[in-house]
């Protein structure tokens, strides 16, 4: 009964694991860099503070995941939670 109930999730999980955490293409590139021009813009230009709460809370939940990506590569990196070891 697990079995069957895992299976169909499982190939989902894989299915968007493999989308998601696939490095960028070269197409893809223009368009990050686009894209980020594009917030500098928004933000020299006050366009900011005109964003709605569902946009603001999208944004601030795509930077946090970011920067606990990096925290985890910096744990990974050190090899543990506490300085590095010298």
């Amino acid at each position: 009964a697990a079995l069957a109930y895992s299976k169909p999730r499982l190939a989902t999980f894989w299915y968007y694991a493999k989308v998601e955490l696939a490095p960028p293409t070269p197409a893809e590139i223009p368009r990050a860099v686009d894209s980020m021009k594009a917030m500098v813009r928004a933000f020299q230009t006050g366009r900011l503070a005109q964003l709605t709460v569902k946009e603001a809370l999208r944004n601030g939940l795509v930077a946090t995941e970011v920067l606990m990506w990096f925290y985890i590569g910096e744990i990974i990196g050190k090899r543990g939670l506490i300085g590095y070891n010298v």
